[in-house]
């Protein structure tokens, strides 16, 4: 009897090690940005000669906000989480000199030690922001750190300068890969998840995800159609699993209304994934000022890509800036409020994993992803339409205030009269 005892009161400490265990793992998630798909292009590749910057952001802290910030070297704006009241952490951010960044968490580059990590990827992210005009900026901030650096992130940058390059970050090391070196990015992209490929592989997380996203970008290359739009639309929003085959689109020709659950997991777009943004950098010797951050703030799958642009002289949409009533964007608000209709099962811890395709897209085009992407649509060809023009006078910022207005209003009028949301 007291050896039965023995063997139940040592099950019962092992099962709380483990759950503390995986309590201390999941706060570093939180930390860090927990997962995300991201990618940095060449110029030299793109439809416009542009450098982009991508991150889907997946994390448990869904509620995203952009705000400017004046605090730094150079003015800058980003991604925050909402909560985030004094602005500690950037999620992904542009500044005035045209330098971008945003990271991915890596899991397999500080392997062989105990090391307790930081979580200071957005704090890292945002002093850059404040002081580095360069990607070699940045390199240099990055080699001037103290050893261990208490991170394990891929961040991605460009820069006014034609500069695009990832930088593996781990306690000891620093390994940069450079997007214009056709010997590291043959077609002029590099794609990270939640691995390094300076760690340990078979390690980490995001392969699938990553293979995803390749297949993605090689369409985009060989079609000659890289851009924001296409990022946004068809690899922040893709529906394919590149290890199954799976296609979550075949399910397009079942009626409206027929509740059609799936298993909705590794997937580039996932439950915790809390908002998607393409960074569109300039071509070398143009204003940094023509910079555009491509904006789906919330669940992209139920929310609307807005333009950003940074200046003193135009605040931001109101859809994308706090809300203290909401506690969050406004934008945020409402693609969580659309999301909820595509996770309507609630029974388990599980009940995350599945979501009804069918309100997602369906036969009749009634699906929250079949009515957003046209009207999106419309968006991106008047804020490119309005870039080309800028680009070949000067930016109008009576002009940009004008469509920041209009898309603020558009966008509420069509969440309450089209998916029948109002906040």
């Amino acid at each position: 009897m007291y050896h039965n005892l023995n063997k139940l009161t040592n099950r019962k400490i092992n099962q709380m090690k483990k759950a503390f265990l995986l309590s201390a793992i999941l706060f570093l998630y939180i930390l860090s940005g927990f997962a995300c798909t991201t990618a940095v292009v060449s110029g030299k590749y793109t439809k416009n000669g542009r450098p982009l910057l991508w991150k889907n952001r997946d994390t448990y802290s869904l509620k995203n906000k952009i705000e400017v910030f004046e605090d730094g070297k150079y003015s800058y704006t980003g991604l925050v989480n909402s909560k985030d009241t004094l602005g500690k952490s950037i999620w992904i951010g542009f500044n005035e000199k045209g330098f971008a960044i945003m990271n991915s968490a890596s899991y397999n580059l500080n392997t062989n030690d105990t090391i307790k990590q930081s979580g200071g990827e957005g704090r890292l992210m945002k002093r850059a922001l404040q002081t580095c005009a360069s990607i070699d900026d940045f390199e240099k901030l990055l080699n001037n750190l103290d050893k261990p650096t208490r991170l394990e992130a891929n961040f991605g940058v460009i820069d006014a300068n034609g500069g695009a390059a990832y930088f593996e970050v781990g306690n000891y090391i620093v390994q940069k890969f450079d997007a214009n070196d056709p010997g590291i990015a043959p077609y002029g992209y590099i794609v990270r998840s939640n691995y390094s490929f300076s760690g340990k592989m078979g390690i980490g997380g995001g392969y699938i995800r990553y293979e995803t996203a390749v297949n993605v970008f090689d369409d985009a290359i060989e079609l000659n159609d890289m851009s924001a739009k296409t990022i946004i639309q068809k690899a922040s929003r893709n529906l394919t699993h590149s290890l199954t085959g799976t296609d979550l689109n075949s399910y397009s020709n079942i009626k409206s209304g027929t509740t059609t659950y799936v298993c909705f997991e590794d997937l580039i777009p996932r439950n915790i994934t809390s908002s998607a943004v393409v960074v569109e950098g300039v071509k070398a010797g143009e204003d940094p000022a023509y910079t555009t951050m491509w904006a789906a703030v919330g669940w992209p799958l139920a929310s609307v890509t807005v333009p950003v642009w940074l200046s003193k002289k135009c605040e931001l949409p109101g859809l994308l800036r706090y809300d203290n009533k909401l506690k969050d964007s406004r934008m945020c608000a409402l693609a969580l409020e659309t999301k909820k209709r595509c996770f309507p099962y609630k029974w388990g811890t599980s009940s995350k994993h599945y979501m009804d395709v069918n309100a997602l897209l369906n036969a009749d085009n009634t699906g929250v992803l079949q009515i957003i992407q046209p009207f999106e649509d419309s968006i991106f060809e008047q804020a490119e339409s309005m870039l080309n023009k800028w680009r070949s006078t000067k930016i109008n910022y009576s002009e940009m205030k004008e469509f920041y207005d209009r898309i603020d209003s558009k966008i509420s009028e069509f969440y309450k009269d089209k998916i029948g949301i109002r906040l």
